[in-house]
């Protein structure tokens, strides 16, 4: 495919000090690789509004009318980073014969877009946006973002180091992803799981542009317990593995306490007991809280809410 239809669509959030100058990049971009036939005129930037307080939907129509390249979505309310992606990506799917998702921030590279499209049109379905390092990145933040790999790894998720939500999918890829309905949504685990050829383009992720994340940390950690338990069982097995494991240990102290007792040995034990009593309680409070966060998952699954309502479009 010569020259494909591409879209990017693009989340926002509060995002009215970085919209002027996402526009004025991408746009850049857009018209570049159009002028030198990488792809169609077709194209197109399409921002989604996730329920924002400022101006980011006013900023967003504004551009619609006088930027030939701009279009937008909605939402009725918030829904959160993951749903107005999807939303995005399920209504650029009926237009584009690829479509890339990024940030709003410019953290992510978008001179990165042209070998994306390359990837594309060399057959690879899905293209994943990879960082090359982390040195912009704070110690702790850096840390713990490896840590947060590993233990999707360990947990079972079939997740993409240092690629967060910049990746190219095709019409086909999106499709896939439709058929996946689950309300509680991890896109870094789902796309995986969809299958297809795949590859990867590395880049430099670079510093927020303006404004404040909408990461921080209490978020993070959210964002990873969702991933966890949207895509993995592991967690019940290791707390079945773990009673299994502590019953055991319980039965050769009962067979020690009982030797000990008929030897005419007098077992002190107190300070032993409390914080045995201690362990195992703070350990049956945080297995109960485990199985909660499936059990309410479930919940909601059940219900079969929409993830999003589209309010307003405007498409060309």
């Amino acid at each position: 495919m010569d020259k494909p239809v591409l879209y990017i669509v693009v989340p926002c959030y509060n995002e009215e000090e970085v919209l002027h100058e996402t526009t004025k990049r991408l746009t850049e971009k857009m018209n570049k690789m159009i002028a030198e036939g990488n792809i169609s005129g077709e194209s197109r930037i399409m921002y989604v509004n996730d329920g924002s307080k400022d101006k980011t939907w006013d900023i967003i129509s504004e551009y619609y009318e006088k930027n030939p390249l701009v279009t937008g979505l909605c939402l009725s309310r918030n829904r959160g980073h993951q749903n107005a992606l999807l939303a995005g990506l399920m209504t650029a799917k009926e237009y584009a014969d690829a479509v890339i998702s990024m940030d709003a921030d410019l953290q992510d590279d978008v001179e990165a877009v042209d070998r994306f499209v390359e990837e594309f049109k060399k057959g690879s379905d899905i293209v994943y946006g990879v960082r090359s390092s982390r040195k912009k990145d704070s110690f702790f933040k850096k840390h713990t973002a490896l840590m947060f790999y590993k233990i999707m790894e360990k947990m079972g998720v079939e997740i993409v180091y240092n690629h967060a939500d910049y990746r190219l999918m095709s019409k086909r890829a999106l499709e896939g992803l439709a058929e996946f309905k689950e309300v509680n949504l991890f896109l870094r685990g789902i796309v995986p799981m969809i299958g297809y050829k795949s590859s990867t383009v590395s880049y430099e992720r670079d510093k927020r542009f303006a404004g404040e994340s909408k990461y921080p940390l209490k978020k993070m950690i959210s964002f990873a317990v969702d991933g966890i338990t949207s895509c993995s069982v592991k967690p019940i097995r290791m707390i079945t593995s773990a009673g299994l494991i502590i019953s055991f240990l319980s039965v050769i102290l009962l067979i020690y306490v009982i030797v000990g007792h008929f030897m005419g040995n007098t077992v002190q034990g107190w300070p032993t007991l409390m914080v045995l009593i201690c362990f195992f309680g703070g350990f049956q409070i945080m297995s109960i809280g485990i199985v909660g966060e499936y059990v309410g998952k479930i919940y909601m699954e059940t219900k079969e809410r929409p993830r999003y309502i589209i309010k307003d479009k405007l498409l060309k």
